[in-house]
């Protein structure tokens, strides 16, 4: 059998007064529980002033995930976006040989627009990619000119495609170096 330890509880004044008992304890704990999953329900104030502007599509690395999110958060986008990750991000959404990950993408996308009203897709491809390495067989990372055009030409082919079935939206596309410093790629003109 375990122990409970009892700890003296302060009024505001920094006096100390009765120990709360395990009864107590329990009855607080279950509360503080039910007010936790009670505020999982409720809408987030984000969504509901300014709702869900963007589906973003990024890689899997784990090493970019705290960067992905400042990044959104730097262009205003905190709370603001729906979100599917894929090894590869473009190269993901566009390779044959994990068909699986296409059709995640485009039903990811139809979802985030009938069910969100998203305006734009933001991909977000990054440097020393494996997925890159798995799918075309070439470590890029070690020839950051060629890794750059790869890069883009998959990011422009991706959003090529978008618009040919979503004509209404807008398609940014970004390239993450492993620093968490990110590069727009545009079309050419």
């Amino acid at each position: 059998m375990c122990q409970l330890q009892q700890w003296p509880v302060a009024d505001c004044h920094g006096s100390a007064v009765r120990p709360i008992g395990r009864r107590q304890f329990v009855k607080l704990a279950a509360m503080g529980g039910a007010a936790a999953l009670l505020g999982s329900f409720l809408p987030r104030t984000a969504h509901a002033a300014g709702g869900t502007e963007a589906l973003l599509l990024s890689c899997m690395d784990y090493r970019l995930v705290d960067d992905t999110e400042r990044f959104m958060a730097g262009k205003g986008m905190r709370e603001k976006y729906d979100h599917i990750v894929l090894a590869g991000a473009s190269l993901g959404a566009l390779t044959s040989k994990f068909p699986a990950w296409n059709a995640a993408f485009w039903e990811h996308l139809d979802v985030a627009i009938s069910l969100h009203h998203i305006k734009r897709v933001m991909v977000l491809d990054h440097r020393d990619c494996g997925a890159y390495k798995v799918v075309l067989g070439e470590d890029f990372g070690k020839m950051p000119e060629q890794e750059t055009r790869v890069h883009a030409e998959t990011l422009m082919a991706l959003r090529k495609a978008i618009l040919q079935k979503h004509p209404q939206l807008q398609v940014e596309s970004y390239l993450m170096a492993l620093d968490g410093r990110v590069e727009q790629i545009v079309p050419r003109a």
